[in-house]
């Protein structure tokens, strides 16, 4: 049994994407995936609570890389700005994980039991930009609001990019639907 290790929760998010894609998300069983990534299912549960963790691996890491972008921006940078440059860096980090990333939006849209945990991911990441905001000093009410604001835009951006050619940046697309959802709401 190989050693536990950053890589092997990678392997494991590898060898499950091709099951669920195979035979389907709920078809797929927590054996299946442990014996297939050569690791036994206590190991799995060691790990993970249950095989939805191993689809949503990444989102542990997005909302933090996201507020630490925030933290390092300069400090008389306005609340929208700041949360713009901070996804903007963070998408930048994640345009290399393009097929993986569509490959588990088509997984969880054909799922409806996983639109919840979707849910579950925006919301923390939306918590993440609020309190950087709010550290920040912006007021808390604004912050709740520009963190719905930027939720709502990354999770377009992330649509449009995927719809896009393949060489298409994704911050540039964050940067054009942020822009769309600027100028709708000056009205």
């Amino acid at each position: 049994m190989p050693r536990w290790s950053p890589d092997a929760a990678l392997r494991l998010e590898a060898v499950a994407m091709v099951l669920f894609e195979r035979q389907g998300f709920a078809k797929t069983t927590v054996p299946q995936i442990a014996a297939e990534a050569g690791l036994t299912t206590r190991t799995f549960f060691r790990h993970f609570s249950d095989k939805r963790d191993v689809l949503f691996l990444r989102d542990r890491e997005f909302p933090q890389a996201v507020s630490e972008f925030m933290e390092s921006a300069a400090p008389e940078s306005a609340g929208a700005a700041t949360v713009r440059a901070g996804l903007q860096a963070a998408c930048r980090g994640i345009q290399q994980w393009r097929q993986p990333i569509a490959r588990r939006r088509s997984i969880v849209r054909s799922e409806p039991a996983l639109h919840e945990r979707d849910l579950l991911r925006s919301h923390h990441l939306a918590r993440a930009i609020e309190e950087s905001l709010t550290q920040r000093g912006t007021d808390p009410r604004r912050a709740h609001a520009l963190a719905a604001i930027a939720v709502t835009c990354f999770d377009l951006a992330i649509d449009r990019w995927l719809e896009g050619p393949p060489d298409l940046p994704l911050d540039d697309v964050l940067v054009s639907v942020w822009d769309e959802v600027r100028d709708s709401m000056g009205e």
